[in-house]
């Protein structure tokens, strides 16, 4: 089965703008990527990166322009696929096995926000759809064409990085690539009394 993870490598993360520049945003991108291609790595796969531009990581890289929804659906298109998102820096191994341990056509990793920040496809005309609630569609388009479902609930693969309060999570969870960038980088944990944060020095 092809492992695929897609990646915006041209002006990636934009939602970090107001604490990273787009120099920073593409370096932390590449972090994390590192970190979720090392997880499925040591979990016995070979993944391949789909990028909008080149990008610098241990994987054969695609570039690929096209929306989301018109790759992935084009790679499902070809075959049984699985797709990793690149912003998931506190996937292991062991969370990586999880997604493919169950015996469904399509088993759906959700994310916090209402996304789909994983998903194993072994169902020839499932589609995916990623405007919006993705999991509520991708619940539904499974329904739809009669595929066998499956939900992997897992907060390490719920945990995607997009706002900068996100970032609070890789440095507390996180012990990867990610992780030592945003070290490196100045930031650091804050403590206001309410939920952790963080600040930068």
């Amino acid at each position: 089965m092809r492992v695929v993870v897609p990646v915006s490598g041209s002006d990636p993360k934009t939602r970090l703008s107001p604490v990273l520049s787009p120099d920073e945003r593409r370096e932390f991108t590449e972090a994390m990527l590192a970190d979720v291609l090392r997880a499925l790595d040591a979990a016995g796969h070979d993944p391949e990166v789909v990028s909008t531009a080149p990008i610098d990581c241990d994987a054969p890289v695609t570039v690929d322009d096209r929306g989301l929804d018109a790759l992935v659906n084009d790679l499902l298109s070809a075959g049984p696929l699985t797709v990793v998102m690149a912003d998931l820096p506190l996937v292991t191994a062991e969370t990586v096995e999880r997604l493919f341990a169950p015996d469904a056509d399509v088993v759906l990793a959700p994310g916090l926000g209402g996304g789909t920040n994983a998903f194993v496809c072994r169902h020839p005309d499932f589609r995916v759809d990623y405007h919006g609630a993705s999991i509520r569609d991708h619940r539904r388009i499974a329904a739809e064409t009669g595929a066998d479902l499956a939900e992997v609930d897992s907060r390490l693969l719920a945990t995607d990085i997009d706002e900068p309060a996100d970032l609070a999570e890789v440095l507390l969870h996180g012990d990867g690539a990610a992780g030592e960038w945003l070290a490196d980088a100045g930031f650091e944990l804050a403590f206001d009394g309410g939920r952790v944060g963080v600040e930068r020095e």
